[in-house]
């Protein structure tokens, strides 16, 4: 089992014992703020198991029907929790509304509030594992998953902050107004997350830094050749795929132009994780002039 997938199936197991202890400081106070903040952990359980499935999926090696690979799974799965969390948002308005019609105060607040504090450490400590991990591994679906867990901290932080005021002030509708707050907060979380994990399917280039990167590794060992063009780009996962045309002198041999490519594919591998590269050598007639010079 790889780490990635460890620590997918690590973050079932995770979410499971936090939706627990939300859901018990939601029985123990009836607070819809608490409540709401135990709907977004159930999204928690179902996007993790969502994650756990599409990693297992992404780590497949490429086959016939996938010669690429399988490592845009990933990029599903993280559409689907974006999709979740807009479906728990929902969810939480409406109780909200109904909360706003009918306030009551919390019961049993201090130890409601405990429980869920604790939870609240628990996600945090976990969010911060898992943007170690995704980041190290490349992983969409961990960074998602942390991404999520995050927004989940920050709102289960004004939660306990606001439902200690409503204990304390007796003021009742700031705890259906703290819920709604909630929705709005983890409705915008998804639609990020949605967006960026669209882009991954629509094999957006890579960002500006790691484009800069990749010329670099190019330009200092291409020794040999004149000019690198039409230079394209993409994510897939963990991997990032690297294509371009590589002019070489025209009385250049096929051997000498080949370790050329090997010494490029090698400089590129150690710059940049997970790369897959695809050279088209081309005599110094096709040259462009623009794009990678050979330093």
């Amino acid at each position: 089992m790889t780490r990635v997938l460890r620590y997918a199936a690590a973050s079932v197991a995770i979410a499971c014992i936090v939706l627990a202890l939300k859901l018990g400081a939601w029985w123990l106070t009836g607070s819809v703020a608490l409540l709401a903040d135990a709907l977004e952990s159930v999204v928690n359980v179902a996007a993790a198991g969502a994650a756990l499935l599409a990693v297992r999926y992404a780590a497949l090696p490429p086959d016939a029907n996938h010669p690429y690979g399988h490592a845009k799974a990933e990029y599903f799965s993280a559409v689907l929790e974006g999709a979740l969390i807009v479906l728990a948002a929902i969810a939480i308005l409406h109780e909200a509304w109904g909360a706003f019609q009918a306030p009551r105060a919390p019961e049993q607040a201090v130890a409601g509030l405990l429980v869920s504090a604790v939870a609240t450490a628990i996600n945090a400590g976990w969010a911060w594992l898992l943007f170690r991990e995704g980041r190290r591994a490349r992983s969409p679906a961990l960074l998602a998953d942390a991404r999520h867990l995050l927004a989940d901290v920050v709102t289960s932080a004004g939660v306990l902050i606001g439902v200690g005021a409503v204990a304390a002030t007796g003021l009742l509708w700031l705890d259906p107004l703290l819920a709604a707050l909630t929705a709005l907060n983890i409705l915008w979380s998804g639609s990020k997350l949605m967006r960026e994990s669209v882009g991954g399917l629509m094999d957006e280039a890579v960002e500006p830094g790691l484009l800069a990167r990749i010329r670099g590794a190019v330009s200092t060992s291409a020794e040999g050749a004149i000019e690198a063009h039409d230079l394209r780009t993409r994510h897939a996962g963990r991997l990032t795929f690297i294509e371009f045309h590589l002019v070489v002198p025209g009385q250049m041999t096929v051997d000498q132009a080949h370790a050329i490519c090997d010494r490029i594919e090698a400089a590129l591998k150690a710059e940049i994780e997970g790369a897959t590269i695809t050279i088209h050598v081309e005599p110094e007639g096709k040259a462009k002039h623009h794009g990678v010079l050979v330093l």
